[in-house]
C-alpha cells in the first residue's frame, strides 16, 4: 500500500506544482479572446473586454499568491509569467489605439509604454547572458498597478452609472506612463552600472 500512497502523493504534488503554470497558460489563452472582443466598438463588447482583462489580472494574482505560499517556482513559470503579463497588456493597448472609438487612446503613449517594456526586457536579457540578474523593485510594481486601473477604465470606455471610464482610464494611463519612463530610465542607469561591476541593485 505504501508505494501506491507515495505515487498518489507524488501525483498530487505534481498537480499542485503545475497549477501556477496552468493559470499563466489561461492568461495567455485570454489574449486572442481579448483581441477578438475588441474588434467591436460596442458597449457590450467593452464590458466583455473589461471582464476578460479582469479575469487575466485575477489569474495573475492567484498565480503569484500560490507560487509564494507554496514556494513553487519553475523555469517555465519564470519565463512565461512576465511574458504573459506583457503580452496581454501590449495586446490591449494596441487594440485600444487602433479602435474606431472617440475619444481614442493616443498611439504615441502606447509606443512609449511598449518601447519601455522592450528596452527593459532587452537589458535584462543582456545582463542574464553575462550572469547578472536584474531584479524588479517597487517602481515597476506601482507602474503595473496603475496600468491595470488604466486598462480597465479604457476597455470600458463608455459612461456607466454616471462615470466616464475613458477619462478615468486616461488619468491612470498618464500616471502609469510617467512611472514607466521614470522606472525605465532608473532601471537602465542602475542596470548598466551593475553590469560594469558596481554594487547597485536594479529597480
Amino acid at each position: 500500500m505504501l508505494p501506491m500512497a507515495n505515487t498518489r502523493d507524488t501525483e498530487r504534488s505534481r498537480r499542485v506544482a503545475n497549477l501556477p503554470n496552468v493559470l499563466t497558460a489561461f492568461r495567455i489563452v485570454l489574449i486572442p479572446v481579448l483581441v477578438i472582443i475588441l474588434t467591436s466598438p460596442s458597449r457590450t463588447a467593452s464590458v466583455m473586454a473589461a471582464v476578460t482583462f479582469f479575469l487575466a489580472c485575477l489569474s495573475d494574482f492567484f498565480d503569484g499568491y500560490l507560487a509564494r505560499r507554496w514556494g513553487i517556482s519553475t523555469p517555465l513559470g519564470e519565463l512565461l509569467d512576465p511574458l504573459a503579463d506583457k503580452l496581454i497588456v501590449a495586446a490591449a493597448l494596441i487594440m485600444l489605439a487602433g479602435m474606431d472609438r472617440t475619444p481614442a487612446v493616443p498611439a504615441w503613449m502606447i509606443v512609449v509604454i511598449i518601447g519601455r517594456e522592450i528596452a527593459v526586457t532587452g537589458l535584462r536579457a543582456v545582463a542574464l547572458g553575462q550572469g547578472v540578474v536584474l531584479a524588479a523593485q517597487e517602481l515597476g510594481k506601482y507602474k503595473m498597478i496603475f496600468q491595470m486601473f488604466a486598462l480597465h477604465g479604457l476597455l470600458l470606455h463608455y459612461t456607466f452609472f454616471g462615470i466616464d471610464f475613458h477619462l478615468g482610464g486616461m488619468y491612470f494611463l498618464w500616471i502609469s506612463l510617467i512611472i514607466s519612463l521614470w522606472s525605465g530610465i532608473d532601471y537602465h542607469f542602475k542596470g548598466i552600472r551593475q553590469l560594469m561591476g558596481g554594487p547597485v541593485a536594479a529597480s
